[in-house]
């Protein structure tokens, strides 16, 4: 039930994936009394319960009572939930939309099946095992249930290519499709690289890895790394990243609960990346393994982080699962950096009040200044090199803020995007254009520097917009007809090419991004941040 998940945080730590060891289930007078109770409702109830239904109410409320993150997961949400984290899933391999109510395919993905069997950017899918799934209504979900199968099963679609009179017939054999939680990595200037993760999954390692070769026969010596709205994931695969930037053998986190020993995680291989700068990027969505990362970092004076205050997730999951496949994610300890900081925040005052954290932090103004940030001074720490102060119990503060931009920000350009106008406005002018584009901009550089979001292309966009009710407004209009037109060429760029491409777009107006950058680029600000008290 992933209703029960702080919205847009993951926040998983999952230290094992067995299963409950024999030893420890017994049968406590507790719950021989709910189950009791549960035989008397089906005996003697004034009407027919659904037995099911009402156990798995309890156990939801029941978790909920205890903490934050502790969840049931029902049966058929398991394998979807554990998807992210397991780094795949079974299906053809494209990434798709839908745009007037045809599935378009975006691109196949490299080496999948798709892309084998010569599916190509721009096809229409009309038709799935002989169905016709074009003008119906088709939604996203619905095409994912056609799509998406056990590895060797076969299906059969038909496609509509532009320049081909009849449908085309593909049978596509479904294999596993590797999800990525490496979102971009490229090169920003001189010895300046930029890696963005968007979870911590059993895939990241040898994502990141390959990443960091890439960049560093590119002549990358310091890095950038963005850990914004990434919410977490496995513990075990956070330390293996530590062991990038810190020295053999030093604490990385450490864990303890009632019932679950202290253990503490350190450094192995060691500092593969010890010439160079980091700065780590962070805000209110960057949760769990991300804020173990940049506590290990910040508690041992290694880089710089900047950004806004992290989620403030300690509490470490670990799954069991139930008679019928079902699951909880109980939490069985909490985690503490280097320091000693728990970086959990409070949930005294209940599930409910902890839901809306993130937003009261922006009503208090949190996200635009630190001065309603108030630490007692017992979550006082101080880092092990360099003797500053840190503060635990409520996240991680960033050693340098940076304010949430909201200058180019409108009701009109919130709902360009929400409503998913602007997407299938790009959608379709890359359909349009593609040929084109590729042949104008051979290569991404030449994209980046001459290509510009034109006059003609936003009255195109006003106008689609006008088709979707949402008339003009002028006056914010004008205030975030920048922010469209980047949005739009990045949009373009990850449809042509990935979403790294994507990134280094966006970046270039991105006031936390930049500021990375300078802070790298000027050696006294980066060492004056690492020893200011």
């Amino acid at each position: 039930m992933k209703k029960n998940f702080i919205p847009g945080i993951l926040g998983i730590m999952i230290i094992s994936l067995s299963m409950l060891p024999l030893n420890a289930q017994f049968f406590t007078e507790e719950s021989l009394k709910f189950g009791k109770v549960l035989d008397l409702v089906n005996a003697y109830y004034v009407d027919t319960v659904d037995d099911k239904q009402l156990v798995e109410d309890v156990i939801v409320q029941m978790l909920k009572n205890l903490d934050p993150h502790s969840v049931y997961v029902s049966k058929k949400d398991v394998k979807e939930l554990n998807e992210p984290l397991q780094g795949n899933f079974e299906g053809i391999g494209i990434q798709f939309n839908i745009l007037f109510d045809t599935i378009i395919v975006i691109s196949p993905m490299p080496g999948g099946p798709s892309e084998k069997v010569g599916l190509l950017p721009g096809d229409r899918i009309v038709r799935i095992e002989g169905e016709n799934v074009a003008g119906i209504g088709m939604t996203t979900t619905k095409v994912r249930q056609r799509l998406l199968g056990k590895k060797g099963t076969k299906v059969k679609v038909s496609i509509k290519r532009r320049g081909v009179k009849d449908l085309l017939e593909f049978t596509i054999t479904r294999d596993k499709i590797p999800m990525h939680s490496l979102d971009a990595a490229y090169m920003v200037k001189d010895k300046i690289g930029y890696i963005k993760l968007n979870r911590f999954s059993l895939k990241t390692m040898s994502e990141f890895n390959q990443a960091i070769k890439r960049l560093k026969n590119q002549k990358m010596k310091d890095l950038i790394l963005d850990l914004r709205g990434n919410g977490g994931g496995y513990l075990e695969v956070a330390t293996r990243l530590v062991d990038h930037f810190l020295p053999e053998n030093k604490l990385i986190v450490y864990m303890e609960g009632i019932h679950t020993p202290k253990r503490k995680y350190f450094t192995k291989s060691g500092d593969e990346l010890r010439d160079g700068k980091i700065v780590v990027l962070i805000d209110e969505g960057s949760a769990s393994a991300s804020e173990i990362v940049a506590g290990a970092i910040q508690d041992w004076d290694r880089g710089v982080i900047i950004g806004r205050r992290s989620f403030g997730k300690g509490l470490v999951q670990r799954p069991f699962y139930l008679i019928d496949s079902s699951m909880i994610r109980l939490t069985i300890a909490r985690y503490y950096t280097p320091t000693g900081r728990l970086i959990q925040k409070p949930y005294n005052d209940g599930y409910e009040s902890y839901s809306k954290d993130l937003t009261k932090r922006y009503y208090t103004g949190e996200f635009f200044t630190t001065d309603s940030i108030k630490f007692p001074d017992s979550l006082k720490y101080q880092t092990l090199v360099n003797n500053r102060i840190v503060f635990g119990g409520g996240g991680i503060m960033p050693d340098l803020f940076v304010p949430l931009d909201t200058t180019s920000y409108s009701d009109y350009y919130r709902n360009l995007v929400s409503k998913g106008i602007m997407r299938s406005f790009v959608l379709d002018y890359v359909d349009r254009n593609r040929s084109e584009i590729k042949i104008r901009f051979q290569t991404f550089d030449k994209f980046k520097k001459l290509f510009s979001v034109n006059d003609n292309m936003l009255e195109d966009l006003i106008v689609n917009a006008q088709n979707e009710g949402l008339e003009k407004n002028e006056k914010e209009f004008a205030k975030s007809v920048n922010e469209i037109k980047l949005v739009i060429k990045a949009l373009i760029a990850r449809d042509i090419w990935d979403m790294s491409e994507y990134y280094e777009i966006r970046n270039t107006n991105d006031i936390g991004f930049h500021k990375a950058v300078n802070i790298l680029q000027n050696n006294n600000l980066f060492h004056k941040l690492l020893t200011e008290r």
